[in-house]
């Protein structure tokens, strides 16, 4: 009856399954969150379909629950309640390339790397790199960031306007096409980040930028990690024009050296990349040269070669694949917690001791430029005292954060993994988060379950 139904709005067999494959794909994320069925999946083309689907969920009680890529990691995703999961990957045209305004408008299932592909021969280039080949509808949802975010901030900056079908089955533009608006309320930043729970993205406007015309990379290695957090900070204080500066801890490095290939110095160790004009980087090299050495970096090297850069990153962005390959059969957690500058050092270095008493194989990673870090190991689901220990772990990890005063999460989002930390965070604001949510969505149709 469901896809009969459904069939009337996209007459495409492929593109309205009930598969128990295709079902089975669309349960889950990629991290230990338990997995939920949806009764049925929908892969739309088009807005006007979107909609009809929004509307006929709307008009049957029905929940949505929209999919781009799969690779977020609190659960956001999994169809608690079943229902129709709204796939978008095959809403992934690029719309419209504006050089001359640094802007694009894109579908929802367009991903970071197919943009950046078509964005090249323009000269310009999409800042946001969350490591995994997300869709940009995706990284929208859960406000994104990544390696970048020091320097071009998160998914929420980087927006300029969007198309949404809302819960009465309407759809909405939100922003403008320039850079700045001062308009009534900031719809565009409330949908940015609302995890799918007030409405259904069907196209995105964002800002882009020039290739920068010098990129220079280096890595700076350390005999501890509260080392390498201090001198991130200390570059950070320093007003260096840094483009890109992470932390991996040794066992991160250990792993990725085993499974790419890799030979780095099994040690914490500080990824960074500088670019602007040819004298500005390597003068912010040099000046970040002096500061490491002063903060007892064991060595700094640099890489401008554009094949040498890609590989450093690559290595980077192959840290949780790395962590995972290491324990067959176990299911990937990060922990996401983000802190003051000045509290960054000290902060990770009790993360380390925390994780040390409970007796969990961690390794530490993050984009420490702006004091977001990870604590990032493998679980068996199934093994109740082992959740256990890893729950009671990641709950004093927030209290950490919390102490510092910092936040939950920095940029993996609330979904199912965290509400309860968000009630604390925001005890007093909480209900004015609710009144938003039933204001747009009053039959908890879109995403229910997540961030409350």
């Amino acid at each position: 009856m469901l896809k009969d139904d459904l069939l009337k709005f996209i007459p495409d067999h492929s593109r309205v399954t009930e598969n128990e494959t295709v079902r089975l794909n669309h349960s889950k994320g990629i991290t230990y969150h338990a997995p939920v069925l949806p009764d049925i999946v929908v892969f739309p083309k088009t807005e006007e379909e979107v909609q009809k689907v929004v509307q006929y969920a709307i008009d049957k009680q029905i929940p949505i629950v929209p999919f781009g890529a799969g690779s977020s990691l609190e659960g956001h995703i999994i169809p608690l309640k079943g229902g129709i999961t709204m796939d978008f990957t095959l809403m992934n045209k690029i719309i419209e390339v504006r050089p001359e305004d640094f802007l694009v408008k894109v579908q929802p299932g367009v991903t970071r790397t197919q943009l950046n592909l078509a964005l090249k021969k323009h000269g310009m280039f999409f800042p946001i790199d969350p490591g995994a080949d997300a869709t940009i509808g995706g990284m929208a949802a859960t406000n994104a960031s990544g390696t970048n975010a020091v320097y071009y901030g998160t998914m929420k900056h980087n927006i300029l306007g969007l198309r949404s079908v809302m819960a009465n089955g309407a759809v909405i533009s939100t922003g403008s096409e320039t850079v700045k608006t001062s308009t009534g309320y900031n719809l565009t930043e409330l949908l940015v980040g609302s995890e799918g729970t007030l409405g259904v993205f069907t196209e995105i406007t964002l800002k882009v930028y020039g290739i920068p015309e010098h990129i220079v990379a280096a890595k700076a290695v350390f005999e501890n990690v509260e080392q390498a957090g201090a001198a991130a900070a200390l570059v950070l204080q320093a007003g260096i024009n840094i483009g890109r500066i992470e932390l991996v801890d040794g066992k991160t490095i250990e792993a990725v050296n085993d499974h790419v290939g890799t030979d780095f110095k099994v040690k914490p160790t500080l990824f960074l990349e500088f670019h602007g004009s040819r004298a500005a980087a390597e003068d912010d090299y040099t000046v970040t040269k002096e500061l490491m050495e002063d903060s007892g970096a064991l060595s700094f090297k640099a890489e401008a070669d554009s094949l040498k850069r890609a590989q450093l990153w690559d290595a980077r962005h192959q840290a949780a694949s790395a962590i995972v390959s290491r324990e067959p059969g176990k299911l990937l957690v990060v922990t996401d917690v983000c802190v003051p500058i000045s509290k960054l050092a000290e902060c990770i270095g009790k993360t380390r001791e925390l994780a040390e008493e409970h007796n969990i194989d961690a390794a530490i990673l993050g984009h420490v430029g702006d004091g977001n870090f990870h604590a990032a190991f493998c679980v068996d689901s199934n093994d109740e005292s082992e959740m256990a220990n890893f729950k009671d772990l990641n709950t004093k990890i927030v209290d950490l954060a919390f102490k510092f005063g910092g936040t939950c999460s920095g940029e993996h989002g609330i979904g199912m993994g965290k509400k309860e930390f968000l009630k604390e965070q925001y005890k007093e604001a909480l209900p004015f988060m609710k009144i938003i949510k039933e204001s747009f969505d009053p039959n908890n149709l879109f995403n229910p379950g997540k961030i409350f």
